[in-house]
């Protein structure tokens, strides 16, 4: 899909890979409706893009308050005139708990924000991408959609269903003009663990060479919608672990595993 003078909805715009992937795409000429449910957020990534509003406005908004995202379309539309993509990034992270140690209000959150957000804007905008020249819907589940991690079992259960969700859109809107592609970041150096309230992660000694940086991330985001792919793969860990859980999930099980518990110990 062709970004210059389209106009998209990026949710999670105002940190993280949100943040970037607006930053981006208005650098390619497109228009942001940036979604975040921290308002002072969003006035940041504004005065980051250094555009007027006719360029980018943020929307403070709740992703899981099913009424609020309903308006959303009209909303963005009375706007900017049109819409043509919508990114669902916004997300976070469970408590580092075990199934067993989780509430069921700590389970019901990652399933809201992760998996119900992401349905309610899709429901939301479909209708109206169905009558453009051509649109775009993408994502972002994780590598821990496809693989499990001890610790986030619920997150990636949430994520999961947002790459398997995906996957049954893209099917049945193949014969379509709207495009569909399911996103699986690795390790992207975001402050999600913050945002999902859970305080600053414990620093690791080589924790950075592990990740990406959001900024790259949002490239390959936008490169692999600018082919329409059907998947796209961001990092090279990610890309490991996808290979290795496709040749053997239980071996691929028992490595996470193993490194997630040396990582807790050391």
């Amino acid at each position: 899909m062709q970004i210059t003078t389209k106009t998209f909805v990026v949710t999670g715009a105002g940190s993280g890979i949100g943040r970037e992937l607006t930053l981006h795409l208005l650098q390619k000429g497109a228009f942001v409706a940036g979604v975040d449910i921290n308002a002072d957020a969003l006035l940041e990534t504004q005065e980051l893009a250094g555009v007027g509003e006719d360029r980018f406005k943020g929307f403070t908004l709740d992703i899981t308050n099913k009424e609020q995202v309903a308006q959303l379309p009209d909303t963005v539309i009375g706007h900017f005139g049109v819409v043509d993509g919508l990114i669902n990034n916004a997300g976070i992270i469970q408590p580092f708990k075990p199934v067993n140690d989780l509430s069921m209000d700590e389970i019901n959150r990652v399933f809201a924000v992760n998996f119900y957000g992401t349905l309610y804007l899709t429901k939301s905008f479909l209708p109206h991408f169905l009558l453009r020249p051509e649109a775009h819907i993408a994502n972002v589940s994780s590598m821990g959609g496809f693989i499990p991690f001890p610790g986030q079992a619920l997150y990636g259960a949430a994520k999961a269903a947002v790459k398997l969700f995906t996957e049954g859109l893209y099917a049945e809107l193949r014969d379509t003009t709207v495009h569909v592609t399911v996103v699986f970041p690795g390790a992207i150096a975001t402050n999600i663990t913050e945002n999902s309230g859970l305080g600053k992660p414990k620093a690791s000694g080589d924790s950075a060479g592990r990740t990406l940086s959001a900024g790259k991330a949002a490239e390959q985001i936008l490169a692999g919608m600018e082919r329409n792919q059907f998947r796209v793969i961001v990092g090279k860990d990610a890309k490991f672990l996808d290979w290795l859980y496709r040749l053997n999930p239980r071996y691929a099980t028992h490595f996470i595993q193993k490194k997630m518990k040396s990582r807790r110990s050391a």
